[in-house]
């Protein structure tokens, strides 16, 4: 047993030695639990009582040196990938770096988050509600019964007689007002829908911030503070605003709005087409019908509202003329904001 103990420490030595060494594979063949080592070793019970430990000793010595020759030769051949590795991949740090593209918000989205903080600023809180909507909610609850002439300047896509795509964000005021007591102080911007053919300033879809304020003595003049507070940061602290009596089925009075131009200051010029002025939204008091639909004493309390397309602000704010331009994805558009 002495022989073949030193004959396995001599072939491991020998096989360590070899330009193409695999030293797992010599860890395997010769200390592993099936490897020639252990094979030996198991044959330790049929030596003799005197024998046993002289040859146990010899077999943890060959053991031992072999394990440290495996560890010296797993040291030096780990310096030399490292070694390899630091050549092949030696990076100049001088040399300039690739640039990774950030992408940037959407117009829509910036102008929108600016219009959502200049409103949370003034004590406004955000509300949302579903785009797919009930015919109730979207018109009925709002003062346009059913065959209202109101309803064709809404034209919407409906899904059943009772459901549709809501063609503004005002049914988010009733739901709120059907569910809260003033004071009430909510924006609702979101997607809307109308059946609208595609041009410069019209679309099938687009956006739309509304905003509703109901409670004790609310007035005109409470509305006329408001947007002028919104229309100065939005636009600038020199921007005046102009009311023009309109007509809506929900707000009573009514009105347009208009901003001045921003670029002339009320000159004239291409972007408000010579008039000095550019409509922005409209606006008026809560008609009392719509109130007291949503379960509010129009006796005891009063609010405005008013809506806004987040297009139409987006399109004034960078002076964009086409509509369209906000939806094709055109790249090198988009990287000018």
């Amino acid at each position: 047993m002495k022989e073949t103990l030193l004959k396995i420490k001599q072939e491991a030595f020998s096989m360590l030695e070899k330009d193409d060494l695999n030293i797992e594979e010599v860890r395997i063949k010769y200390l592993g639990k099936k490897g020639e080592l252990t094979s030996v070793l198991r044959m330790m019970g049929q030596l003799s009582a005197e024998e046993r430990p002289i040859m146990g000793q010899l077999a943890n010595q060959v053991r031992n040196e072999i394990e440290e020759k495996i560890a010296q030769l797993t040291e030096v051949q780990k310096a030399k990938e490292l070694e390899k590795s630091l050549v092949s991949e030696r990076l100049d740090v001088t040399a300039p770096g690739n640039v990774r593209k950030i992408g940037k918000l959407h117009p829509l989205t910036q102008v929108q988050r600016k219009m959502e903080d200049i409103f949370i600023g003034m004590g406004f809180s955000i509300a949302e509600g579903p785009e797919v909507e009930y015919d109730y909610y979207n018109f009925q609850a709002l003062n346009i019964p059913q065959n209202h002439p109101a309803r064709d300047t809404q034209d919407t896509f409906y899904i059943t007689e009772n459901i549709l795509l809501r063609s503004q964000t005002s049914p988010v005021q009733a739901r709120v007002m059907e569910k809260t007591q003033p004071p009430i102080r909510i924006i609702s911007p979101g997607r809307v829908y109308r059946s609208d053919e595609v041009d410069g300033s019209h679309s099938p879809l687009f956006h739309q911030l509304e905003g509703l304020v109901v409670d004790k003595g609310i007035t005109m003049g409470n509305l006329r503070g408001m947007l002028e507070t919104f229309a100065k940061t939005m636009f600038g602290e020199k921007t005046r605003i102009r009311f023009r009596p309109h007509h809506f089925p929900f707000t009573e009075p009514s009105a347009e709005v208009d901003v001045s131009c921003f670029v002339c200051g009320g000159k004239g010029c291409r972007l408000c087409k010579g008039e000095g002025w550019i409509e922005i939204l409209g606006a008026g008091m809560v008609h009392p019908n719509v109130l007291r639909t949503c379960g509010i004493d129009p006796e005891v309390y009063s609010g405005f509202a008013f809506g806004m397309g987040i297009e139409r602000i987006t399109m004034c704010q960078y002076g964009i003329d086409d509509m369209r331009l906000l939806y094709e994805n055109n790249i090198k558009f988009l990287e000018q904001f």
